[in-house]
């Protein structure tokens, strides 16, 4: 069955949480001890109703709080899809939480207050889900029923998002006017909005095409672990063991090894105790090869006629996750697939205005949750695409060296 992963974004109290508590219990997703424990917890709150939004906020700040801190993943199913949900904050301050959630997304969904309209907040994580290459957004403009579901109030919404969306490179964007306290064109097609006849919330999350939101042109896989069990069934077994980050591998065809640039053919590839013709992206494989090679944790196998990019000197954008600001000379540890080196930061060339989108030049550093395209020069040559063409060897994170916190997550330009 099919995997979409979706991740929800907003301002403060835009009702992401609520949606996707409205989900899970219209789509009878919630087993009945979850339910009957939102429903004691919402009485000690002295809520009048059942608040759904208690689903996804765990954490008890959260809850004392009303408000989402951490990401919180959720897994349901459909009898056509399964999902994985990211819920991540909406304060300013948590942005770093939202790149989290929305790294490995198919859809953004961008939540509105029907009453407010599109805000910065909006604009920012629209910016993020952009910058991060979410193929698909879905615009919800949630409580319509606290404008009695007035069409001019979504249009004019609708109409304000595309003046700034159009400078973001996001191809698909759909909007839904929803209720997602009372439900309305969440699951169930609403009453109250008869002149709306797209699809339902759930609906569109069960039918948007993601199959080719993968690239399965350029074959991609780094290598995680060398594989040699040294056992009596498997004395002479050496196999090379991760996930494939792009494309498709066969057994027969010929592969070649980066940074060290020989060559072999593909001997097996195991998958899941047994071993399979081919295997393709996002599949956790065991490959192993024809010839002797010396292969170890951080190269990678690719194919002659789409190799990636090596070099030292690498352009990127990058999204700063701490309150330590990143500075121009700055000395980090990088981490890409699986290989890790160190790198310098060697020129600060802009930061992003989120409120504007506008270019800010000169500037001598980052500071936490600002966003900017900076060079770095690593220790050593790079194997990499833009994160443009692959998502998963275009991106990268940045550690500080002395407390080894994840400051920055970069995207490959």
């Amino acid at each position: 069955m099919e995997l979409l992963r979706f991740t929800t974004a907003g301002s403060v109290d835009d009702g992401k949480s609520t949606l996707i508590g409205r989900l899970l219990y219209d789509s009878k997703a919630i087993f009945q001890d979850q339910m009957e424990a939102i429903e004691l917890a919402s009485k000690r709150r002295g809520e009048e109703t059942v608040n759904l939004a208690l689903l996804t906020d765990g954490l008890r700040a959260e809850r004392e709080q009303g408000i989402t801190i951490d990401v919180a993943y959720r897994y349901f199913a459909t009898p056509k899809r399964k999902f994985i949900i990211a819920d991540t904050p909406g304060h300013i301050q948590y942005t770093r939480n939202m790149v989290t959630g929305a790294s490995t997304a198919n859809v953004a969904v961008i939540l509105i207050d029907a009453r407010n309209g599109v805000v910065e907040q909006t604009i920012r994580h629209s910016f993020i889900a952009s910058a991060l290459r979410i193929p698909h957004i879905i615009v919800c403009v949630n409580k319509m029923d606290l404008v009695d579901f007035k069409e001019e109030v979504f249009d004019s919404i609708r109409e304000k998002y595309n003046e700034f969306s159009g400078k973001l490179d996001v191809k698909d964007v759909r909007f839904i006017p929803i209720s997602a306290k009372l439900g309305d064109n969440v699951v169930d097609r609403s009453e109250n909005t008869p002149w709306y006849n797209g699809p339902t919330f759930l609906y569109l999350l069960e039918t948007i095409h993601i199959a080719s939101d993968y690239n399965l042109k350029e074959a991609r896989f780094p290598v995680q672990f060398v594989i040699r069990p040294m056992s009596e069934q498997f004395h002479d077994y050496r196999g090379y063991a991760g996930r494939i980050a792009s494309g498709v591998f066969t057994v027969g065809e010929k592969v070649t090894v980066l940074p060290s640039g020989f060559s072999s053919t593909i001997k097996s590839i195991d998958y899941s105790g047994k071993s399979i013709d081919h295997a393709f992206a996002l599949q956790s494989v065991t490959i192993t090869l024809n010839d002797d090679i010396d292969i170890s944790r951080g190269d990678m196998l690719v194919k002659e006629d789409t190799q990636p990019k090596m070099g030292q000197d690498i352009d990127l954008m990058v999204c700063w996750l701490n309150e330590k600001p990143l500075r121009l000379n700055g000395r980090y540890i990088l981490r890409h697939t699986t290989a890790e080196m160190k790198c310098l930061v060697k020129e600060l060339k802009y930061k992003v205005n989120i409120e504007t989108l506008d270019e800010l030049y000169n500037e001598t550093s980052f500071g936490l949750n600002e966003i900017g395209k900076i060079t770095i020069r690593t220790t050593k040559p790079l194997i990499y695409d833009s994160y443009k063409e692959n998502r998963i060897t275009g991106s990268l994170i940045l550690i500080d060296e002395g407390t080894n916190e994840t400051v920055g997550a970069g995207m490959i330009i």
